[in-house]
């Protein structure tokens, strides 16, 4: 109960300050109210839809892609120490370089189109899950390892009964990072080179001075990405407090 009225007079909170910023500077603004009423419109129009949906495919392939590899990694570093202290540091300063200094590239070797949006996003998501993989795969309890040398355990079997669900609570988190951060660079990729997608709508709104839709686009693309978030965020809660 004290956590929902927290979260309402949080949302409160910041729908205020949205008002009070709006009517201090109504041209950069819209308002809460004006916002919702462009976003209703546009979810009621024909022209939305197939945006949305080039972003959502997008999103949905690099998003399993990112899974994939960033598990495939992880996983594979984590189960041997000394390949996870060595490529520990290089996974930090791979991801710490600036993506789009790499947008160029992509757009060489996949051109324009739902493949360089993938490969942006995937790009952004795949090293924090292959992060958190790794890292959970390390610190598991010595006990668990201790079992597997006792049982005699093959690496598959090790990899599925101990260390995949040892290692659970920290992948989710691991994911739930990714998820924002793969979305982010489908973004990114499509305000780059597209010609659809939420992220074309945003770009051309603001070459054309379109605040309403520049505003309705991002709430509801924040809305989208905050109950997603809240979905994976209580998975977590859950599943750290059964491994605890």
């Amino acid at each position: 109960m004290k956590r929902s009225l927290d979260t309402i007079l949080l949302i409160a909170a910041g729908l205020i300050i949205w008002q009070l910023l709006h009517m201090a500077v109504p041209y950069a603004l819209t308002s809460p109210a004006g916002t919702a009423v462009k976003a209703w419109n546009m979810l009621n129009s024909a022209t939305f839809w197939p945006h949305a949906a080039e972003t959502g495919k997008a999103f949905l392939y690099a998003l399993l892609l990112a899974i994939a590899g960033g598990l495939a990694i992880g996983l594979g570093l984590g189960l041997n120490r000394t390949s996870a202290e060595v490529a520990e540091p290089i996974l930090v300063s791979v991801y710490s370089l600036p993506k789009v200094t790499l947008y160029p590239l992509i757009l060489l070797i996949f051109g324009l189109g739902v493949p360089a949006k993938i490969a942006f996003g995937t790009l952004h998501g795949i090293i924090p899950i292959a992060i958190f993989a790794m890292n959970a795969v390390r610190n598991l309890a010595p006990v668990h390892l201790k079992t597997v040398k006792v049982l005699r355990l093959s690496r598959t079997q090790t990899l599925l009964t101990v260390f995949i669900p040892g290692a659970l609570p920290e992948i989710v988190s691991g994911l739930r990072i990714g998820f924002s951060l793969t979305l982010l660079g489908v973004l990114i990729g499509e305000m780059f080179a597209s010609q659809r997608g939420l992220g074309y709508l945003i770009m051309n709104a603001i070459g054309l001075h379109d605040v309403p839709t520049i505003m309705a686009v991002i709430a509801m693309l924040g809305i989208a990405a905050v109950l997603a978030s809240a979905f994976m965020l209580w998975l977590d809660h859950r599943l750290h407090h059964r491994a605890a």
